[in-house]
């Protein structure tokens, strides 16, 4: 089973698939976690500096997550449209074109979660960008982008343990 958490940067994606990591219903699972300050510095521009060679490495890192089978990851092929779609250093053309292969990976998930912002406030983890319009920018690309393309998806709001009892019911059930 192939599960994926979508949503802008500072929303708990991380925080959660760690605890559904000490889960004994996911032991079987694989878990893929942020690799942004691995990334950063590795010298790969994030966030609205990201260019085409950046973007192919965090799209290229969810599509062999797709590979495996049962994994639980913190971040999906719908993250990385939303982020190259927004980037300033990447022309329209690749970003389009990016766009359109990643399309052909998204029903690939078994689930996929969007976890919204809403009530989370935005902390500086030194990496991901602390501009709340940039945030919202791409919440709002995220969900355009689930909505247009007519994925079926489960919206995650709340605390932690309110996320962990959605998440366990919707696959558990």
């Amino acid at each position: 089973m192939k599960i994926g958490f979508c949503g802008t940067m500072s929303v708990g994606k991380t925080t959660l698939v760690n605890e559904l990591a000490k889960l004994p219903e996911f032991k079987d699972y694989t878990f893929r976690t942020e690799r942004s300050k691995y990334l950063m510095e590795m010298g790969i521009p994030l966030n609205t500096d990201s260019t085409l060679k950046g973007q192919l490495v965090f799209a290229s890192e969810r599509a062999s997550e797709l590979m495996q089978k049962n994994i639980i990851t913190d971040r999906t092929v719908i993250d990385v449209m939303a982020f190259n779609s927004l980037s300033k250093s990447m022309t329209a053309t690749e970003s389009y074109f990016l766009n359109h292969t990643l399309e052909c990976l998204v029903n690939d998930y078994d689930y996929l979660f969007y976890i919204s912002p809403i009530g989370v406030k935005m902390e500086d983890n030194g990496v991901r960008e602390t501009n709340i319009k940039y945030r919202d920018n791409i919440n709002k690309k995220i969900l355009e982008i689930l909505d247009s393309k007519v994925i079926k998806y489960i919206t995650i709001q709340g605390n932690n343990t309110e996320r962990i009892r959605l998440v366990k019911s919707v696959i558990f059930s």
